[in-house]
């Protein structure tokens, strides 16, 4: 009897441990699907085409790292996307590492291309070759939040081709002396 009882036991084990959700390389079917959704935004800047990010990106998702601030919405990513792809031509993505679970897909990518105009510390003409790392959550398949996390370098030269947005005027009285009496 004990030895029935065993086999049914190894058998039950097997049988759960085969009707796992887990897919090849430890990661679930959530997670690849998530994955995935991040490999194809990414592959969009490539082609320049955004037509098809309303099947990878929530349409009330919210972009973090915009040039101005959080992007809010699709429709709006696909606008402030296509004029970022307006500066480069030729660019290439080269993922570093991956880490990804049901809820988030953390990316460390490198970017290449040559710039097409001036900006952002650089001429036309220039190569980019930048490191980010790119933070996107998910629910249901689809991106909802979205960060971007550039090497310290890189930041300062960007930072440093920007004008000042704003100068703080000399107060009126601290331009003249005062006479004794």
């Amino acid at each position: 009897m004990k030895k029935y009882v065993s086999l049914l036991a190894l058998g039950v084990i097997c049988f759960c441990s085969s009707c796992n959700t887990k897919t090849e390389g430890g990661l679930s079917a959530t997670a690849q699907k998530n994955v995935n959704a991040m490999d194809s935004v990414t592959k969009s800047f490539e082609t320049k085409d955004f037509s098809r990010l309303g099947d990878f990106i929530a349409a009330d998702g919210v972009d973090h790292a915009g040039e101005k601030g959080d992007i809010k919405g699709l429709d709006s990513m696909k606008v402030e996307f296509a004029k970022s792809v307006a500066e480069f031509d030729n660019q290439q993505t080269e993922i570093i590492k991956q880490l990804a679970d049901d809820d988030y897909v953390m990316s460390w990518e490198r970017y290449s291309g040559t710039y097409t105009k001036d900006g952002m510390g650089h001429k036309a003409g220039d190569k980019l070759d930048m490191k980010v790392l790119e933070l996107a959550k998910f629910k249901d398949g689809k991106a909802t939040e979205h960060w971007s996390f550039m090497e310290p370098a890189d930041v300062v030269k960007i930072m440093s081709s920007m004008q000042p947005q704003m100068s703080m005027p000399m107060p009126a009285d601290s331009t003249k002396t005062k006479k004794k009496k």
